[in-house]
């Protein structure tokens, strides 16, 4: 889910041209919570990012870049966010997709939760379409795999309501929702909507970019209503027209499916007497491209993919809404969340934290709340791996981005994954710089722009520094 919400109206809106959002329920939350409005995932990709936010560390900590590894197994036996509620006394229940399922996460990480998990069946999905906007009459009796988890979310509250108001035991829920995950499907009746749907501001790649940037959507080209279309999804071809509108209306559609569905779990929170006393945060696991610059799904570095929601209500602190634009990653929820709930606080994970069970590489997001016009990081840190052309030492691609308040600065230099695990800063296959300020849709590469000499070389100290330098507040004592 890409921050395309009526909250983020304004300068960090993800796109230029577009339709007024009908998101009325995460608009709600967001106005009684602190809105991060340029939160940036660490990889563009869901078991890599939520693995990251889960446990608190950085890719090349849990060693998770693609959907299938288990961080416990290639990265270490770290403590996740449900787990440590749970290690606290706290009901841990996941339901949906929380964790990436299957061997991704062994099973939905059993040991982070209290119950067995929840999944739902999923009901009129399959690879035969890329969208399907489902009559709702035949919902009555096979509801959507979402409206399933909505509707277990809402049992499993007023369960564990009782024990939480009295005192007995609080709760940690998790309930994940797949859409706007392809193939968009959502009932027919969310369409009404968005009646006109306009095309992407610019559907060329950026002027000067490197290939290595460069996905080619294969994802959505695997559907077989995008496959009959014969496209590549080379760099600078893309997709007829009035496809590019189907999809794009049927993502926003799928967006308020499921901001429906956040309405209906808060509506129940309301409901049971618990809104004044209940933390809640909202978060999508990366952002996506709709056809800009010919671009389409996430698996890139740019602004478009690694920028997402979040949002975090704090009974009390947040009730009268906080925006903020300040630079916050996702790897900084798990701190937030635990100092919110006055929990232990974390310590900084060490530079070799395999052996370390509860650490974090992320800073709280809490000073936010009292004070969201200063900021509590130079910049932000996303990644994504790239074959594109093995050497004779059989390296692969790491693309390392970083966003400071101003650019976008990427360099694709060769990884040696094992033993090493470190970037070749000196074997680049491409770099990247955006200069948002005049150019927020990134539609030009400045990287070998003479005027630009200075504050590459500035930016590129800065990403190969890292996270641990761009603190600008030692709290990490």
């Amino acid at each position: 889910m890409r921050p395309q919400l009526g909250a983020y109206a304004g300068k960090n809106f993800p796109a230029p041209v577009s339709p007024e959002m009908h998101t009325p329920n995460l608009d709600g939350l967001a106005s009684r919570s602190l809105l991060l409005e340029r939160a940036y995932v660490q990889e563009a990709l869901c078991s890599p990012s939520r693995t990251s936010l889960l446990t608190g560390r950085r890719p090349d900590t849990t060693r998770v870049w693609e959907i299938g590894p288990y961080f416990r197994d290639v990265g270490g036996n770290f403590t996740t966010l449900p787990e440590y509620f749970k290690m606290n006394g706290y009901r841990a229940v996941g339901m949906g997709k929380i964790f990436h399922p299957g061997k991704a996460s062994g099973g939905d990480d059993p040991i982070s939760w209290s119950e067995p998990y929840f999944h739902g069946i999923n009901n009129f999905e399959g690879k035969n379409n890329s969208w399907f906007a489902v009559p709702d009459e035949l919902l009555v009796n096979q509801p959507l795999r979402d409206q399933q988890i909505a509707d277990q979310a809402i049992k499993t509250l007023k369960r564990l309501a009782p024990a939480a108001k009295s005192g007995k035991q609080p709760f940690f829920i998790a309930a994940g929702f797949h859409k706007p995950h392809l193939p968009f499907v959502f009932p027919k009746s969310f369409l009404k909507y968005y009646p006109t749907v306009k095309l992407p501001d610019n559907p060329y790649a950026p002027v000067n970019m490197p290939e290595a940037a460069w996905f080619n959507y294969w994802t959505l080209r695997g559907y077989e209503d995008i496959k009959k279309l014969h496209k590549s999804g080379a760099i600078n071809t893309t997709l007829p027209d009035d496809v590019v509108v189907e999809l794009r209306r049927a993502y926003y559609s799928a967006i308020s499916f499921t901001d429906s569905l956040v309405g209906s779990v808060l509506a129940e929170l309301e409901n049971l007497g618990l809104a004044n006393n209940t933390i809640v945060s909202f978060w999508g696991d990366h952002g996506y491209q709709l056809g800009e610059h010919g671009e389409w799904t996430k698996h890139t570095n740019f602004e478009l993919s690694v920028h997402a929601p979040m949002m975090l209500h704090v009974p009390g602190l947040t009730d009268k809404g906080i925006k903020t634009d300040q630079l916050t990653e996702f790897v900084d929820l798990f701190p937030t969340l635990v100092e919110a709930a006055g929990l232990k606080p974390l310590p900084i994970c060490p530079n070799n934290s395999r052996e370390t069970a509860l650490c974090r590489e992320g800073t709280s997001l809490m000073p936010l709340i009292a004070q969201p016009d200063k900021p509590i990081k130079m910049a932000s840190f996303s990644q994504y791996p790239r074959t594109v052309k093995k050497d004779v030492d059989g390296m692969d691609t790491m693309g390392y981005t970083v966003r400071t308040d101003r650019y976008r600065y990427t360099e694709w230099p060769k990884f040696k994954y094992a033993p090493d695990y470190k970037p070749k800063w000196n074997k680049l296959a491409g770099v990247e710089l955006y200069d948002h300020l005049t150019d927020p849709e990134e539609n030009v590469n400045h990287a070998d722009d003479s005027q630009y000499t200075a504050i590459r070389k500035q930016l590129s100290e800065l990403l190969h520094a890292g996270w641990r330098s761009a603190q600008i507040e030692q709290i990490f004592v």
